[in-house]
């Protein structure tokens, strides 16, 4: 039997700026691997008391996995205090060593280009991209751990789960 469901692919990130990698990161080199994006603002409190925080539990929790983390600085908001130079500063004091993009300012809009693409209502936000680049969840706030854990964990299993229903439909593990 076939799938005739199209998938739909995560929009491509707008980085002005990255931080923490030696080369920009793109969704699409990424594909084959899931992908959690975590939205924030350095200013945003919900961000520093409990996104990067929880931050800090995924990256433990999923270390030895092939999970990509990345973080993206999507400022909408007392634009000239957030500054790249700002938010270097930021990331050394949090020890935050993930790979963070700085969403692309929109000349035309307050609200850059990555946020306008996912609809992001604002800071904290995140989306988990499964290994075919489609989008599985995303969330507005700071979804709790549990139910983080087990998407990340559904989408890091998924390859095993796609390789046994492709053999299902060959026939291969059919009585």
């Amino acid at each position: 039997m076939h799938n005739s469901q199209q998938t739909i692919l995560a929009p491509e990130l707008a980085v002005s700026h990255w931080f923490n990698t030696k080369q920009p990161l793109t969704l699409a080199g990424l594909r084959g691997k899931p992908v959690w994006i975590h939205t924030f603002q350095l200013l945003c409190p919900g961000c520093v008391s409990d996104a990067i925080p929880q931050l800090r539990r995924v990256e433990n929790a999923f270390a030895h996995t092939d999970l990509q983390i990345i973080g993206l600085h999507t400022v909408f908001e007392h634009h000239a205090a957030m500054s790249p130079v700002t938010l270097e500063a930021f990331l050394h004091e949090y020890r935050i060593t993930t790979p963070v993009g700085v969403d692309l300012a929109d000349p035309s809009s307050d609200v850059p280009m990555t946020m306008q693409r996912y609809g992001f209502r604002g800071t904290p936000s995140s989306v988990l991209i499964g290994r075919d680049g489609s989008i599985i969840h995303g969330t507005f706030g700071v979804e709790d751990d549990i139910a983080l854990g087990a998407r990340i964990a559904t989408a890091l299993a998924s390859s095993q789960m796609n390789q046994a229903a492709d053999a299902a439909q060959d026939g291969s593990a059919s009585c």
